[in-house]
C-alpha cells in the first residue's frame, strides 16, 4: 500500500457519539461522588480484604482433611449417657457415608473398566465386577432394609439379630 493516501477516495465515516463541549465552570457532581466513593468506601474495603487474603493466605486449612477420634460403640454406652448415645450416633452416620462413598468408587471403577474394554468386559473387568460384588453385598448385610431414616441403635438391632439367626443356623446343622 503506498504511504499516500487519497482520502477522498477512502472516507471516514464520521464518528456517531457527538463531541460534548463543556459550557459550563461547574464540576461535574457525578466525578465528586465517584472519586468520594472510591476514596471513603472502595479503598479500605479493597484494602482490608486483601489484608485477609494475605493472613488467610498464609495459614490454609483444609476441611477435608478432618480427623474425627473413634467413639465408643452405641453397645459400649451405658444406659442413661445420652452423650454417648449422640457420639455414637454421629460416628455411625460417618461410617455410612463413608460406606456409600466406597461403594459408589467400586461402581466408578467398574463403569470406567466396562467403558475402557468394551466388547471384553467380562474377562477384562472380572475383578472389579468381584469387588463391587462383596463391597455391595457387605453394604446390604449392614445398612441394608433401614430405609431412609435407620440410625445406629436400628442397625445394632439388625446386626443382632442376624448373630442370633446364624447361631442358631449353626446349632440345627451341629444337631443334624
Amino acid at each position: 500500500m503506498p504511504e499516500d493516501r487519497d482520502w477522498e477516495a477512502y472516507k471516514v465515516p464520521p464518528t456517531r457519539t457527538p463531541v460534548s463541549e463543556r459550557t459550563t465552570s461547574v464540576p461535574n457532581p457525578v466525578n465528586f461522588f465517584q472519586t468520594a466513593f472510591s476514596y471513603v468506601i472502595d479503598a479500605p474495603v479493597t484494602f482490608v480484604r486483601e489484608w485477609v487474603e494475605r493472613w488467610q493466605g498464609k495459614n490454609n486449612f483444609y476441611y477435608y482433611h478432618q480427623k474425627f477420634r473413634r467413639v465408643p460403640d452405641l453397645s459400649e454406652c451405658l444406659e442413661g449417657d445420652y452423650l454417648c448415645y449422640y457420639e455414637a450416633e454421629a460416628q455411625w452416620r460417618r461410617d455410612r457415608m463413608v460406606d456409600q462413598e466406597i461403594v459408589e468408587i467400586v461402581r466408578e471403577r467398574l463403569g470406567a473398566c466396562k467403558h475402557r474394554e468394551g466388547p471384553n468386559q467380562f474377562q477384562n473387568c472380572a475383578k472389579e465386577m468381584e469387588l463391587l460384588a462383596q463391597v455391595t453385598k457387605a453394604y446390604q448385610d449392614r445398612y441394608g432394609d433401614l430405609g431412609v431414616h435407620g440410625n445406629a441403635r436400628t442397625c445394632l438391632m439388625k446386626q443382632k439379630h442376624r448373630m442370633m439367626e446364624e447361631r442358631k443356623a449353626a446349632q440345627e446343622k451341629e444337631s443334624e
